[in-house]
């Protein structure tokens, strides 16, 4: 499966800056993550923890409180749009709603 990060117009890609940004474990589960992804395709998501958002936006739960949202365009490409950790009972509302803006932006 290809797997495609959020990119800024200046060419920032904030979900490995985001992965980057996080201590050594949480960090590695994420990347272990995109790499399953990569590797398993669809039969990852057996494996993964998600939930759906809003129609075609989902999240990715890893390593205790962190998120990725994504979007699933097709069984060999996937979007991940947005990265967070959760700090309250469930995702802060304005997480979702960048999540939802960058997914309008690629559907």
């Amino acid at each position: 499966m290809q797997v495609h990060s959020y990119t800024t117009s200046g060419g920032k890609d904030l979900i490995l800056n985001y992965l980057d940004s996080l201590p050594d474990k949480e960090s590695a589960e994420g990347y272990h993550l995109i790499s399953l992804l990569e590797k398993e395709g669809i039969a990852a998501f057996d494996l993964l923890e998600t939930r759906q958002i809003e129609g075609k936006l989902w999240e990715i739960k890893f390593y205790r409180h962190n998120r990725i949202f994504y979007v699933l365009m097709d069984a060999d490409n996937i979007y991940l749009l947005h990265a967070c950790k959760k700090q309250k009972g469930k995702a802060e509302k304005f997480e979702i709603d960048k999540a939802k803006a960058r997914a309008k932006e690629i559907l």
